[in-house]
């Protein structure tokens, strides 16, 4: 009977040391998780003073001509770890697409915008939105920027490794990135409309140049 009562006693001693051991190992577990989900100080793009600005060009037997224009931002953050840019990700609002040369002419202005957001180039009604999503930051000590941003640049649902040359710069709880022109092929992603050769030529690359600044989140 002693011996019965010895074995009920140390299994139950058993069952509690493992349970006390369960409830110790725990918070270090949740500690873990929220250091990992807070890497760095968070900023939220300034979708106000943010842009992203476009260069078309259509050859037209010998003469050179193009539009140029902006995009809007929908949203986007960036991530700044000990003064340095870590990630970020930005959306672009398709829909806002408008072209800056043709603001004074508005009959040519609608009827631009309306042929770059259709099907025969970004089809916005399908694809409301582009992005771009940092992937890797690199300094450069070398020409007129001072960062290489590698990245995914999404357009019409297809994605693409794209590398900016960038300027940037945190200052007073504020982000700016400036980035170099960018020849962008509008049919990787694409975009492949051509006009009548009679109308002239359009080419295939598309300058692309991004303008953002994020304040920190408060």
């Amino acid at each position: 009977m002693k011996k019965r009562l010895f074995s009920v006693v140390f299994s139950m001693l058993l069952v509690a040391s493992f349970m006390i051991s369960c409830k110790k190992e725990k918070p270090v577990s949740e500690s873990n998780e929220a250091v990992t989900a807070k890497n760095g100080t968070e900023f939220t793009v300034d979708t106000l003073n943010s842009r992203v600005e476009w260069k078309g060009y259509k050859i037209f037997k010998s003469e050179n001509t193009s539009h140029f224009g902006t995009i809007k931002f929908e949203s986007g953050d960036v991530t700044v770890k000990d003064s340095i840019l870590e990630s970020g990700k930005f959306v672009a609002d398709m829909t806002s697409l408008t072209s800056e040369d043709l603001k004074n002419n508005a009959g040519q202005l609608e009827k631009l915008n309306g042929h770059l957001k259709s099907g025969d180039f970004f089809e916005v009604e399908k694809f409301p939105t582009a992005s771009f999503e940092i992937t890797k930051v690199t300094p450069s000590a070398e020409g007129d920027y001072n960062t290489l941003l590698d990245g995914n640049l999404t357009v019409k649902g297809i994605t693409k490794p794209v590398q900016f040359k960038a300027n940037v710069s945190l200052k007073e709880g504020m982000v700016s990135i400036a980035t170099e022109p960018k020849d962008i092929s509008r049919e990787e992603f694409g975009v492949k409309f051509q006009s009548p050769v009679e109308n002239g030529v359009i080419k295939d690359e598309i300058t692309l140049q991004i303008n953002v600044k994020a304040l920190e989140k408060k």
